[in-house]
């Protein structure tokens, strides 16, 4: 019979592992306040300031002046390409929060605050996985504004917010499985990423305060592929913007399955809107993801 361990010393084989690992995400989603481990302390406070509706944009200028490394992330998302198409650079803080809007600095924090993990000390050893998935997160992320900015009514600020968070489930996952390096090396440890990411997704960003509309995009834009009625909206932009991020770069054609899909469909996204986003908008996204810290 199996008993679940490889010895009489009882050191558990990896899919008991696996299966453990599983019950500890199920009594961690159950809880309240599911967050991102090794968060930086200046991100909660950015968020919380950004959060408030009543903040004074001189309170959250102080209190991102507090962390040097974020001001420049900021003066960079203001100078991008993407944001600042007149070119008129900015140098001062306050001017560049009141270009980009508390949306894009509130985006621009949590880049800051996801990109950071990738440095930690806990995670050492890790940084090909870290680096592959924040490279995804600011790839989408930047496609998804220009998706939105080119080809629908989206608002582009939430498509590059919800393209940011839409690995933060994975990101998650990576942070509590390194602790257990037998769960990383299991087989199965992609399964059980594919069947948990969105949930742990939802959980973050409902504990984190984030519009509906994003959670419920990055929750479910990998399984919208389907007939369904009603307005474009983010999770048709968030599942074109992770099926063109894909297509590489320089970007490949776009094969004859993903036009024929129906958010593609929606979207009106053919042949010549593809070139509109990935060779027409190249700068743009470039500028995005480098100001994002990619």
């Amino acid at each position: 019979m199996h008993t679940g361990y490889s010895n009489a010393e009882g050191i558990r084989r990896p899919e008991k592992q696996v299966r453990d690992f599983a019950s500890m995400l199920e009594v961690e989603i159950a809880g309240d306040h599911l967050d991102l481990p090794s968060f930086p302390e200046i991100a909660l406070r950015v968020r919380r300031a950004l959060s408030d509706e009543d903040a004074s944009i001189d309170h959250v200028v102080r209190v991102v002046s507090a962390e040097p490394s974020l001001v420049v992330r900021l003066l960079q998302l203001g100078n991008s390409a993407a944001l600042n198409p007149n070119g008129r650079r900015l140098t001062d803080l306050r001017a560049t929060i009141t270009r980009i809007g508390f949306n894009m600095a509130r985006s621009a924090t949590i880049a800051f605050a996801m990109s950071q993990l990738r440095r930690a000390e806990a995670y050492r050893g890790l940084e090909q996985q870290f680096n592959e998935l924040w490279h995804a997160s600011t790839r989408v992320a930047a496609v998804s504004f220009v998706v939105a900015k080119r080809l629908t009514k989206v608002n582009p600020e939430l498509a590059l917010l919800a393209g940011l968070l839409h690995t933060v489930g994975k990101l998650y996952l990576l942070t509590r499985a390194a602790r257990v390096p037998e769960v990383l090396a299991d087989p199965s440890y992609p399964a059980l990423v594919a069947a948990w990411h969105t949930r742990i997704a939802r959980a973050v960003l409902v504990n984190w305060d984030m519009a509906p509309p994003v959670v419920d995009a990055v929750q479910g834009f990998e399984a919208c592929n389907r007939e369904r009625e009603g307005d474009i909206d983010l999770l048709d932009v968030l599942w074109a913007g992770r099926a063109l991020a894909a297509l590489g770069r320089p970007p490949e054609s776009a094969p004859p399955e993903l036009l024929d899909s129906h958010p593609a469909r929606r979207l009106g996204l053919d042949a010549a809107a593809c070139e509109v986003v990935l060779v027409e908008s190249a700068r743009e996204i470039d500028s995005l993801m480098s100001a994002l810290g990619d």
